[in-house]
């Protein structure tokens, strides 16, 4: 039977080291072993802490080291994933209307559907997808799209933490993951880099080409665009900065809701659900309100005028009324976003709708106490 030689771990470490320098193969090993009389088995046993791969050892690097820095490279964020709670909270002020019963039997199937939503500026696209997720206890996880925005803000990349350099998941990878509703806000503000987003729409995953791994979607993920356009652009120059999408991207939707501004009845109970949470105790101005806007809107669908007020616009003129206490300052200063043609016009119109309201006052009490 051969006599195997004794040699300590700091002996065979110092003598591999000497020998082979700090990285070394299986080859080596054995080579080690035939010059020392010692088995493969025994000198492998002591130095596997530091072994980097198959058949490979590096005496600088432990197998905690390698450890650490995969989970470094699997790391989907900063924060814990389980930490988050991204279910909307239900906001008491919602009336539904429009598409949102049609939207929340999408949401609510858990089926992958890609779905696009578009209509004017201010009616409620992105808070009808909130509160269906918040009534149906949802996660959603929100992306509001620019032309600057990236397949590294959708996906994810490599961001500097403490010093090193960890891979965080972008938005889509946290939704696929978790099984989430993302909303693409305001998509048709996108460049072509949407594009990376492709396979994603067809319900595939996306493969993370930087650190080699792919994710797949799991159960409920489920994509929703808002958009002011159909993503063809917009002819009247009304929503400057939006862009033509590319055809094969909008072809992944396969339904597409036209949101309009909510009927005078629903929008007066909006108005007095917001009114009720603000305090403001004034039925009257919230359906003088309503009926304004509804006149300005069908003067500008006839083609009468260029501007139109929104449903949030109504919000912020209520809004106003409750800071200012003054509701011919609030209408002042909430069209004041308008030219000056428009908004004269828009003021005039409101006073033939309210006989209380004091047009002169309106000017007088603009920036009162400002002295």
């Amino acid at each position: 039977m051969p006599f195997e030689v004794k040699m300590t771990e700091d002996q065979i470490f110092d003598s591999l080291k000497s020998t082979y320098g700090t990285e070394f193969t299986a080859l080596d090993i054995r080579g080690f072993c035939a010059l020392n009389d010692i088995s493969y088995q025994t000198v492998t046993k002591k130095i596997k802490q530091y072994k980097i791969g198959k058949g490979k050892w590096n005496l600088e690097v432990t197998t905690k080291v390698v450890e650490d820095i995969e989970k470094s490279f699997q790391a989907p964020s900063v924060e814990p994933i389980i930490e988050q709670n991204l279910i909307p909270e239900k906001d008491e002020t919602f009336v539904k209307f429009g598409p949102f019963a049609d939207l929340k039997k999408v949401i609510q199937s858990k089926l992958f559907y890609p779905t696009f939503i578009t209509g004017l500026s201010g009616n409620g696209k992105t808070f009808s997808v909130e509160q269906a997720c918040a009534q149906l206890g949802r996660e959603l996880i929100r992306v509001n799209i620019t032309i600057e925005t990236d397949e590294d803000d959708l996906i994810g990349g490599f961001r500097l933490v403490d010093g090193a350099t960890v891979w965080h998941n972008g938005p889509v990878v946290e939704a696929l993951e978790r099984g989430a509703v993302l909303l693409l806000d305001e998509v048709d503000l996108a460049s072509n880099k949407i594009l990376c987003l492709q396979s994603i729409l067809e319900g595939k995953g996306v493969f993370l080409k930087k650190i080699g791994r792919y994710v797949r979607p799991s159960s409920g993920f489920n994509i929703i665009a808002t958009a002011n356009t159909k993503g063809k652009g917009s002819d009247d120059g009304r929503f400057i900065g939006t862009n033509v999408l590319n055809e094969a991207f909008l072809e992944r939707f396969p339904v597409t809701f036209e949101q309009d501004y909510p009927s005078p009845s629903s929008e007066e109970k909006i108005l007095l659900n917001v009114a009720e949470t603000i305090g403001v105790q004034d039925k009257d101005f919230c359906k003088r309100l309503v009926d304004w806007a509804d006149i300005i809107r069908k003067t500008f669908y006839d083609g009468g005028v260029e501007e139109i007020i929104s449903t949030r616009r109504l919000v912020h003129i209520l809004r106003a009324y409750s800071i200012f206490g003054n509701k011919e300052k609030a209408m002042k200063v909430c069209v004041n976003r308008f030219d000056e043609e428009t908004k004269q016009s828009f003021i005039e119109l409101y006073d033939k709708v309210d006989a209380e309201f004091k047009l002169n006052t309106a000017e007088d009490k603009m920036y009162e106490g400002d002295a």
